[in-house]
């Protein structure tokens, strides 16, 4: 999977990988991709916490594409741009109550906790 190369990335082989920090530490694992239905770009990537992870709980977080890297050494195994204590406080949702509606709110909020900026789509 993980490649020196930068090509395109199947939503089924991400789905599934183990996350690690850089330091190593296991986080949890891909459960879905969300993509934004009006530009067609990847809206946010929902990550499943180990259980013993933080103890978050049943918690999902929403993490921006960017934060990720998936051109690491180890094959099924992905790395998050971000430690234990940026994760511990972001913006995610519980596994049974995933967000509804307008999303670009969410998306503006997951972006700028992550320090990366949302495209701004121009509509002509």
């Amino acid at each position: 999977m993980n490649t020196e190369y930068n090509f395109p990335i199947s939503c089924r082989t991400v789905a599934g990988c183990d996350v690690k920090t850089i330091k190593e530490e296991s986080v949890g694992t891909i459960k879905d991709i969300m993509v934004d239905t009006e530009t067609g770009d990847v809206a946010y990537i929902v990550l499943e916490l180990h259980r013993d992870f933080l103890n978050l709980g049943n918690k999902y977080l929403a993490l921006p594409w960017e934060a990720f890297d998936f051109h690491g050494q180890q094959r099924k195994v992905i790395l998050v741009k971000a430690d234990k204590e940026k994760l511990e406080n972001a913006p995610g949702f519980e596994k049974d109550s995933w967000p509804v509606g307008s999303q670009h709110q969410f998306i503006g909020e997951i972006k700028s906790y992550y320090g990366y900026d949302r495209r701004k789509v121009l509509i002509e």
